[in-house]
């Protein structure tokens, strides 16, 4: 959210002197990537840095940006061309000078990609191992560790083929069996008439176009359907024919549901059920994979096991034909114990872990690293971590930095910042306010400054002096999803509900797997935006429309002009700004569109000015700016919200997929905002926000619910839980060791009656903020 107003700049060691050829500091000099403004500074090398500021100040283009940027795209130019093809490189970033780089490696929260394919076993190389232990020591023998794929034809099952489950496609949900073909009886998206395979269709001759579909002989309803791949001729061209469930299955079904773009999900909601495999029962293996044991336990149930449970059991195994692989086996288990996922099971997968939990997942693949002098980049590491968690994750940290490697971290929360060798503070706001150096130093000096980050290093939200009254109650009863022990309780309405626990306690369970399924529930969550890079804040939240009005009014023409989708776009770039070039041999590049210069509309529309504007130059406005040039009206309410939810500083115009998770969630939540009496559900609201900006998150949240809504918060900041008028707590641990219902009731009665994790932090946390 946005900054206090600007504090003076303590004295820093910015621009400390350093011998030229010193090789301990990372040189930074005039860094202007995005808002940085000539950055100039000195990074630590083998100590642990972090990087702090308000939300856009520039922490991540600092970071991410421009040092990872530039050392990841000088290890690629050492690559030949050919490989350099199978590679994202980067361009060069704006920056003066970077001397003394190291190898970066950014641990990010990104999904690791969401192939249905890919499991917590298979991109920790954890499962590799245990197939390999399964060929050398299971009985029968069954063959070579590919024998255990379930991504392999020797292994996967024949029936699902390795995925676990089957599909039951609904034919009268993907077709009018009244109308012909002609006439538009495929009801599938991408298959209207004239389409592109709608014309392969018609043109295919295995039954007639234009007689309704309930007439077509068996022949013909088979080849409609089910027909597998084949080549036709339509027109002069030879092309591929499937049948359209088989186009479905091959097309749509393959995937994991979170990538699909939210059309193409709601019909496969609709048409499509997913069944466990009869044949292998989900368990992704055919028979012969499945009859191999090692103490009585087959591989997939190996997968299935708790982590924690499996480590257990790998320890019991002794054999010292395999002994060096046990070992490694043995440390990839507990490296993930020992980072806090020891509640997953190698079967989970990777699409449905969280950013935090995928970022932790990476972790793992680094602890057992030989590698020194390494640069290691984090963003956010404690995102969706308990209190509890974020001390285990401060000791990994500074075990990297011990293997004598420097370690860049992007963080807000103060229990990091407080173990840093040394602290960057970029601000003194966002966006175009923001881009300096405010601070640099150790901790001491940081808290001794009037940073905005300094001033609120040690600040403490008070308990409520009144906890609001519940108006009423939605009961939850038999909860039993995933982890959850039928568990049954009441979410109050009316009031701001937290609810807490350790990672892997039942949380998101509880919330999304049953409050978040009912009638008037809105969620505003960290999930991808679905949409092109075309899709912004503007068009997102409906602003575009007022200005597009706006504009045509004040020149006399159509409001269809101002949109970059429509007929007022570049030929040249249609309409995106920017120009992909595939070169073949090497990564392919989007360079700036030379016709319209980046701004995305024709000459002929950037003529028409509002208030001296051109439509170009307002979706280049910050949301704040554009708060006060667009000063009443439709435009204004919903700028209003933006600048409520902390995103004064984003662009109108900027891609939705620049955002991070946090950023997505407020941009959501400032569209359900004109919502009224709405039960609110919230999913780490305080993700990216500065310590300042969870004041102001705070004081939305309680604007909320006095309008007459209820929120409902999965949340760990330890702010957020002490304002709270109700808490509901889960665990008391992770995995099989949580969901429960630990505690119910107002934080005050957590810390005078509760036990486990969040009590003893909450607990902390208000005692030090009262001496």
């Amino acid at each position: 959210m946005s900054a206090a107003p600007h504090e003076s700049a303590p004295a820093s060691d910015a621009a400390a002197p350093h011998p030229a050829d010193s090789h301990d500091v990372i040189r930074v000099r005039g860094a202007r990537e995005n808002n940085l403004r000539d950055v100039s500074l000195d990074i630590p090398k083998r100590r642990l840095t972090v990087f702090t500021g308000v939300s856009g100040s520039g922490k991540s283009s600092l970071v991410f940006g421009t040092i990872a940027a530039e050392s990841q795209r000088l290890i690629n130019e050492t690559y030949t061309a050919f490989l350099q093809s199978f590679m994202s490189t980067p361009s060069r970033p704006d920056v003066d000078e970077l001397r003394n780089l190291s190898a970066a490696i950014v641990v990010d929260q990104e999904r690791m990609g969401t192939n249905s394919r890919s499991t917590v076993g298979t991109v920790t190389d954890a499962h590799a191992m245990l197939r390999i232990v399964f060929s050398r020591l299971g009985t029968p023998y069954v063959g070579t560790s590919g024998a255990f794929s379930f991504n392999l034809p020797e292994g996967m099952c024949p029936g699902c083929e390795g995925l676990g489950r089957v599909s039951t496609v609904a034919v009268d949900e993907i077709v009018d069996r009244e109308l012909s073909v002609n006439d538009g009886a495929i009801t599938v998206p991408g298959f209207a008439v004239d389409s592109w395979y709608w014309q392969i269709m018609v043109a295919s001759g295995f039954f007639d176009p234009a007689k309704p579909v309930k007439d077509f002989t068996p022949e013909e309803w088979e080849a409609f359907l089910h027909k597998p791949a084949v080549k036709v001729k339509v027109g002069s061209n030879s092309m591929t024919y499937e049948g359209l469930i088989t186009r479905i299955q091959r097309s749509y079904l393959s995937k994991d549901r979170e990538s699909m773009q939210s059309h193409i999900r709601a019909f496969v909601d609709r048409a499509v059920v997913f069944t466990t495999c009869p044949d292998c029962d989900g368990a992704r293996l055919n028979a012969a994979a499945l009859s191999s044991t090692i103490r009585g336990v087959n591989i997939a149930q190996c997968s299935a096991m708790q982590i924690t449970d499996l480590a257990e059991f790998i320890r019991s195994v002794e054999e010292p034909s395999v002994a060096p692989l046990i070992a490694g086996l043995r440390q990839v288990l507990e490296s993930l114990v020992e980072i806090g996922l020891g509640y997953l099971s190698l079967d989970r997968t990777s699409a449905s872990l969280s950013g935090g939990e995928a970022q932790r997942v990476k972790m793992v693949r680094h602890l057992g690293s030989s590698l020194t002098d390494v640069t290691y980049v984090f963003d956010e590491p404690t995102a969706g971590l308990h209190p509890h968690d974020i001390r285990r994750m401060n000791d990994l940290l500074l075990r990297l930095r011990d293997k004598g490697n420097t370690v860049l971290v992007v963080e807000h929360k103060p229990e990091v910042i407080r173990i840093a060798d040394h602290v960057v503070d970029l601000g003194p706001g966002a966006g175009t306010d923001g881009g300096e150096v405010r601070y640099t130093g150790d901790v001491a000096g940081l808290r001794a400054s009037e940073t905005l980050t300094g001033r609120h290093l040690d600040h403490r939200a008070p308990l409520r002096e009144r906890v609001r009254e519940p108006l009423g109650r939605v009961s939850i009863t038999g909860a039993d999803l995933h982890n959850l022990k039928n568990v049954s309780v009441d979410v109050p309405l009316g009031v701001l509900t937290v609810v807490t626990g350790v990672a892997g306690s039942g949380k998101s369970s509880l919330i999304h797997g049953y409050l978040a399924k009912q009638d008037g529930v809105v969620v505003a969550d960290q999930s991808p935006i679905k949409g092109s890079r075309r899709s912004n804040p503007a068009t997102y939240t409906g602003l575009l429309n007022p200005i597009r009005t706006a504009f045509a009014k004040a020149n006399g023409v159509r409001a269809a002009l101002f949109s970059a989708n429509s007929e007022g776009a570049c030929p040249q770039c249609k309409g995106i700004g920017l120009i992909w070039t595939d070169l073949a041999m090497t990564a392919g590049v989007a360079t700036v569109c030379e016709r319209c210069e980046g701004k995305r509309f024709t000459p002929e529309v950037l003529a028409h000015t509002l208030r001296g504007k051109n439509i170009a130059e307002v979706l280049e406005m910050s949301i704040a700016e554009a708060r006060e040039f667009f000063d009443k009206g439709q435009a204004r309410v919903i700028l209003d919200r933006l600048v409520d939810v902390g995103l004064g500083y984003l662009r109108l115009g900027q891609p939705l997929n620049t955002l991070s998770g946090g950023e997505r969630q407020r941009v959501k939540l400032a569209v359900h905002m004109a919502e009224k009496s709405a039960l609110y559900v919230l999913d780490e609201p305080t993700t990216g926000l500065h310590p300042a900006d969870v004041d102001r998150l705070l004081g939305l949240l309680d604007r909320l619910v006095d309008d007459g809504n209820t929120v409902v918060v999965i949340e760990h900041h330890l702010a957020v839980m002490a304002h709270a008028d109700r808490i509901i707590d889960l665990g008391p641990e992770g995995g099989h060791d949580g969901g429960e219902i630990v505690f119910t009731g107002t934080p005050a009665e957590l810390i005078a009656e509760g036990g486990g994790h969040t009590a003893r932090h909450l607990r902390e946390y208000v005692g030090a903020g009262t001496h």
